[in-house]
């Protein structure tokens, strides 16, 4: 392919239709040829059945003569002769470039036609077909895996650390979030989400001390005072740690305990303080900027996203891992699902049909301009011969039937003009 002027050409092609323009264009003027010849031949015999055929070659003759101007006006001036009026596409390629924008836009572009023709295409019901045939869903899965890898490791480590530190970071050092914060904390402790890590907690503490009972015994026996003996101090120390493991048994068990509801209570002011309290506010705020503008954050963070990326980029390059095959199953459900579900799929075509307005009526006119923006860049004579290239062949055939038709007429006013005398 090779591109001149603004035009992308294709030697072969255009080869071709050069080839098939001139044997168009032999065939027409072989016919003026031979009307012409008969004319002559026939010239002087009036009478008979003579007369009618030097009056269709002289009709023949002059359709084609008419015609080949016309078509011939139409890319350059016909003989060189600058006659008003032809000439018409090099010297009014704006305009036609300004038509064609005006024609796009009025008869293409307007959501009527936009929403018929996308309902009409069913673009839901075919991507679901598609999807369930072929062995498509698993296509599609490995597709999109390949190239979310592929966008994985083309990413540089030095983005994301800029982006991280230069934005994400001072973002979120400058932006309040106490009040976020608070409210976020209040809804928790109302829907008793907090419950599951408080439960968690307890676990963890009652198997810590029973993994440490020795350590944590150590710990009440060097809190005691010296005169006591050592005897009542390991009585005393292994009845603290039985009587710890059962109060934390009593608080797990237990949804209503003391311990819980003075927990709830505690988080439930802290939220209250963190929406509306000054001084709590910005004792969080002054946290969280000690805490964000801690050089381990960043780092902790690089560390974060390289080891997402690395777990990411396995999962999806394993082609017979989970990932994949989950992708495959929730790809064949969803086209299952939308080729049984008519309601859906006009859901979904509708909000296809809005989208494709949107940006039609937000970028349409920056479409159809293209048309004469590239119509403007063209030369004049190259864009004559270019469509002549493409149009020329089919134009013949208008100088082929001006020469039958203006024969045919000719004999029929000539055998009119015998039938009045």
């Amino acid at each position: 392919m090779s591109a001149t002027l603004g035009f992308v050409a294709d030697p072969v092609l255009d080869a071709q239709r050069r080839r098939d323009l001139r044997r168009m264009r032999l065939v027409a003027t072989g016919l003026l040829v031979f009307a012409a010849i008969v004319y002559v031949i026939t010239r002087g015999h009036d009478d008979g059945w003579l007369g009618f055929v030097n009056a269709g070659a002289e009709a023949s003759m002059v359709g084609a003569c008419a015609d080949w101007f016309a078509v011939t006006a139409l890319f350059r001036h016909p003989l060189g002769l600058p006659i008003p009026h032809t000439a018409l596409i090099p010297r009014k390629k704006e305009m036609i470039g300004r038509s064609l924008e005006e024609f796009v836009g009025e008869n293409f572009l307007h959501e009527e036609i936009i929403r018929e023709r996308v309902l009409d295409a069913e673009p839901t019901r075919r991507a679901a077909e598609w999807v369930l045939t072929d062995n498509h869903a698993k296509r599609l899965v490995d597709e999109v895996a390949t190239v979310g890898a592929h966008a994985l490791h083309r990413i540089p480590d030095g983005d994301i650390q800029a982006v991280i530190e230069q934005a994400v970071l001072p973002r979120l050092i400058q932006e309040p979030v106490s009040s976020l914060a608070g409210g976020l904390l209040e809804q928790v402790v109302r829907d008793g989400s907090h419950a599951g890590l408080v439960d968690l907690t307890l676990d963890e503490m009652a198997a810590w001390l029973v993994v440490n009972e020795d350590l944590f015994e150590s710990l009440i026996v060097q809190r005691a005072p010296a005169w006591v003996p050592d005897a009542v101090n390991d009585l005393v120390a292994r009845r603290i740690h039985t009587e710890a493991l059962k109060w934390l048994a009593d608080i797990r068990r237990e949804p209503r305990h003391d311990v819980r509801i003075a927990l709830d209570k505690l988080l439930t002011d802290l939220a209250d303080n963190l929406q509306h309290d000054p001084v709590t506010q910005e004792r969080a705020e002054r946290l969280k900027e000690r805490v964000l503008s801690h050089p381990q954050v960043s780092v902790t963070a690089m560390s974060l996203w390289q080891s997402f990326r690395a777990v990411a980029i396995a999962a999806l390059e394993d082609e017979d891992g989970p990932v994949r095959q989950r992708g495959i199953e929730e790809v064949t459900l969803l086209g299952q699902r939308l080729l049984g579900d008519p309601d859906l799929r006009a859901r979904i075509d509708a909000r296809i049909c809005d989208a494709v307005v949107y940006g039609v009526e937000r970028y349409g006119t920056e479409l159809t301009r293209v048309i004469s923006h590239t119509v403007d860049r063209w030369d004049g004579r190259e864009t004559a011969e270019r469509v002549e290239l493409h149009v020329g062949r089919d134009l013949q055939f208008i100088r082929i039937n001006g020469t039958l038709v203006g024969g045919l007429i000719g004999v029929l006013i000539h055998g009119a003009s015998v039938l009045l005398n």
